[in-house]
């Protein structure tokens, strides 16, 4: 997906909130949330993005760690939607 493309959707949903399921071209989909941190801008003209998988989003949202994030490359999602 281009950057416009998951940027569209982030803006959307409002995915600071919202944990979303992500589909990729070559691993096995999961569900994160998207976050914004100081590098946001940056890595987001790139294409890239901070995703907290669903197994730590609990505890990003207490401790606000970026660490806990991983950074994907958006032209490796094939699908974004929202998770019920």
């Amino acid at each position: 997906m281009t950057k416009d493309e998951v940027e569209t959707f982030l803006m959307r949903i409002q995915s600071e909130e919202l944990p979303v399921q992500i589909g990729f071209k070559t691993r096995k989909s999961f569900v994160g949330l998207f976050i914004k941190t100081g590098d946001y801008t940056d890595l987001k003209s790139k294409n890239f993005w901070r995703i907290v998988g669903a197994s730590k989003i609990d505890e990003y949202k207490v401790s606000g760690n970026r660490d806990l994030a991983r950074i994907y490359n958006g032209m490796e999602f094939t699908r974004l939607s929202k998770v019920q």
